[in-house]
């Protein structure tokens, strides 16, 4: 039973219920659901379906109804006209104000940017979407027609591929949806905040988005993220790529991915030019934040800040201080600043009036499904005209029987109404034939005007014949599909704006504080035991400790901020700071690598080094006789990636590797007690770490390369004994006095 309170008059009155005035001007009491129901939810339901979130052919009604007028109002194919009477001639059909209408028109420009593939040719300023204060002109200073791509929107329109329906008065018709000849929905972006929902759709590429509908129809289990790897954006900048992530958004809609800003560092000038931002900023924000930071001192490398974007495109210049390095400043400004921003996606679209969060395959899905009726919509229009016209011809041909009765039943009725029924009595035709054939004008009532009408009867027939198959076979309308999407790439493919990059790329340094730059020996075991010992340390005692069937393979000088490149057998390669190892003593075992650096289980060290400024280069001698010359600078990574896999080939087991820097003369063994003198000048280096390299070697079979030195580190005496002037050579026999003792493990420099 309902709780009761009293009223300022003393009345009762229900708890939860309002007054609300009757039909004659009483007041009645209503209960708060009934008003909800009543009131509340059909407004939400409006906004939902009627204005917020977009259908399958990508727009919303306010998109669709500005669209459509200016497809009315010949601005496909004709000039501009100015966007004043766009916006007047488009209040017919949307009764929401001349401001959102132009609001709208903006969005959907060339000018303004918002769109990878805009459908509104602006002429004037139409602002930018990358600027908060950039702000476009009035209506009645720009100009505007349809963009090419919109006869895509409308393609047979008028041939009852679409349904249409009354406008907001009655005054005209409109089309509920537009029947888009490729899935715009997947490549318009769009945002909808709606009651107690909203839609975020990311924009795709319009020619992978193409390519990933044709793919879907062949196959619905293919692989979408290979054909369209990720969403694209009319702004361009960096997506940062994790296919966990991406599959998870491709799967159900829902997820987020970050992107990153474009840029470039002019060495001359010392500074840094930011030319592409995300999609979701703008460069007054940018600016905004980067000023916050300077001032309350987090961003000291900034000398100063400002935007230099021109008519050649956005432009942010960030002066340097002296000795600032560009890479370290911008791993921070991605941290602190919007130049790195995240994207939320919320695949929320009405299919058939109800809101769904599908994922990319459910979309594709979707859209061929409404897709192929609107095909079949057209093909039935078309089916029917053509056997309507068969029809009219076929009454022609038994004209064509009796001309002469014709023309007498036609002279011999009095009254004008009883034409066609005489025809008809006198043929035995129905009353569409009768009427046609009683509208031909009498200089075209001959033999010969007849037979040139009826002549296509037969064409006529198997072009119906054609257009029923159609109608019968999903496959023939699928066909038609991908013919009409092929062409949409053919005329309007276009690369990408957005460049991936991949997650084995974005393992970015960690917050640093300031490490100091202090002097520091590093030893490393044979069994990969790492000491970073300092100069104190190492005066105090110098003598090492090392496991019992441990000892020193490698030693170097460095300093605390260097890092060190550590190659594995497992065909892998790390990279670390020293600064993040600690400090140790001379008498401790020290750091193992293999932990350290959370390498697989079984996999060992096989060389430290340090890559200093990447200059130089690495060999890498393998048992089949080969060596791979690679750059140093083929590890060199713009952020701090931890592993590199394909460091170097898997093809034959790996014997040696050697560091140098300029050219060296190298020794190589094999287990024939044979020695091969090479310069390295004759080895090229190769564009890929994990290249098989080339034959320096020949082997005898049975026989492998066993050991590969600096000819400094060696015992031999005659050099040219085991010189080759061509490459691969067999070597010579060691001698007694050349032999020495051979040192088994890896060298550094």
């Amino acid at each position: 039973m309902a709780r009761k309170k009293k009223t300022e008059d003393g009345g009762r009155k229900i708890a939860g219920a309002e007054n609300v005035i009757g039909l004659h001007g009483e007041v009645k009491e209503q209960p708060i659901v009934d008003t909800l129901e009543q009131n509340f939810m059909p407004y939400a339901m409006s906004v939902i379906v009627s204005r917020a979130i977009p259908e399958i052919d990508g727009f919303k009604p306010s998109h669709r109804k500005l669209l459509y007028m200016m497809y009315k109002m010949g601005l496909l194919n004709g000039s501009r006209t100015k966007s004043a009477n766009i916006v007047g001639s488009t209040m017919k059909l949307n009764p929401h104000g001349d401001a959102a209408i132009y609001d709208t028109m903006v969005r959907l420009s060339k000018g303004y940017g918002a769109l990878l593939t805009p459908f509104v040719d602006s002429k004037g300023n139409f602002g930018k979407v990358y600027s908060r204060d950039m702000a476009y002109a009035a209506s009645r200073y720009t100009e505007a027609k349809l963009s090419s791509v919109c006869g895509e929107l409308f393609r047979d329109i008028d041939k009852d591929t679409v349904d249409f329906a009354d406008s907001y008065d009655g005054g005209m018709k409109e089309p509920t949806l537009l029947p888009t000849t490729f899935p715009n929905v997947l490549v318009s972006a769009n945002l909808g905040i709606a009651v107690g929902m909203a839609s975020n759709l990311c924009g795709f590429n319009l020619k992978e988005v193409c390519e990933a509908a044709i793919s879907y129809m062949r196959d619905p289990e293919c692989d979408l993220l290979s054909i369209m790897p990720a969403p694209d954006f009319s702004t361009g900048g960096e997506i940062l790529y994790d296919r966990q992530e991406m599959e998870k958004i491709y799967t159900t809609g829902r997820g987020s991915f970050h992107v990153r800003a474009k840029w470039r560092y002019d060495k001359d000038s010392n500074i840094i030019e930011i030319y592409e931002i995300p999609y979701t900023t703008t460069s007054e924000a940018i600016i905004d934040k980067v000023a916050e930071l300077v001032k309350l001192g987090k961003l000291k490398e900034i000398a100063d800040m400002r935007d230099e974007t021109d008519l050649g495109g956005l432009k942010l210049a960030i002066d340097l201080k002296r000795g600032t390095d560009p890479d370290k400043l911008m791993q921070k400004l991605f941290r602190m600043t919007p130049l790195q921003d995240p994207f939320s996606c919320n695949f929320n679209i009405l299919i058939a009036g109800v809101p769904k969060v599908l994922g990319v395959g459910q979309i594709l899905e979707e859209w061929v499904a409404w897709r192929s009726e609107s095909i079949r919509r057209r093909v039935h229009f078309e089916l029917t005209k053509k056997q309507e016209r068969l029809h009219l011809l076929q009454g022609l041909g038994k004209i064509l029987l009796d001309i002469d009765r014709a023309i007498a039943i036609i002279r011999g009725t009095e009254l004008d109404a009883e034409v066609v029924p005489n025809l008809m009595i006198g043929f035995g035709i129905d009353e569409p034939q009768a009427e046609y054939v009683a509208e031909i004008k009498l200089r075209n009532i001959n033999k010969e005007y007849i037979l040139r009408q009826i002549r296509d009867t037969e064409e006529l027939e198997k072009e119906i014949a054609d257009l029923q198959d159609i109608l019968q076979k999903r496959s023939r309308i699928h066909t038609i599909i991908r013919q009409e999407l092929e062409k949409v790439i053919k005329q309007f493919g276009e690369p990408r704006r957005s460049s991936i990059l991949y997650k084995d790329e974005l393992e970015e340094e960690p917050v640093e504080e300031e490490v100091p730059d202090t002097p520091v020996s590093v030893f490393i075991s044979r069994h990969g035991y790492l000491k970073k010992i300092t100069p104190l340390s190492l005066r105090a005692s110098s003598e090492q400790k090392f496991k019992e069937d441990d000892g020193l393979k490698t030693s170097f000088e460095t300093t605390n901020r260097s890092e060190i490149l550590v190659f594995t057998d497992k065909c892998q390669a790390y990279k670390m700071r020293l600064s993040e190892f600690e400090e140790t003593r001379a008498s401790a075992l020290g750091t193992y690598l293999p932990t350290k650096l959370q390498m697989e289980d079984g996999e060992s060290v096989l060389l430290v080094t340090e890559p200093k400024d990447y200059r130089g280069s690495v060999l890498f001698f393998f048992e089949n006789g080969k060596c791979a010359r690679v750059p140093m600078s083929a590890y060199m990574t713009k952020s701090n990636r931890r592993k590199l896999t394909g460091a170097y080939s898997d093809k034959s087991p790996i014997v040696n590797i050697l560091c140098f820097t300029g050219e060296r003369d190298v020794v190589v063994y094999s287990t024939e007690d044979r020695a091969l003198l090479l310069n390295t000048a004759k080895l090229t280096e190769k564009a890929t770490r994990n290249s098989q390299g080339v034959q320096v070697m020949t082997l005898r079979q049975k026989f492998k390369l066993c050991k590969a030195q600096f000819l400094e580190d060696t015992a031999i005496a005659n050099k040219s004994r085991y010189s080759a002037r061509n490459l691969p050579a067999a070597g010579a026999l060691l001698k007694a006095e050349d032999s020495g003792e051979i040192q088994m493990s890896m060298e550094e420099v």
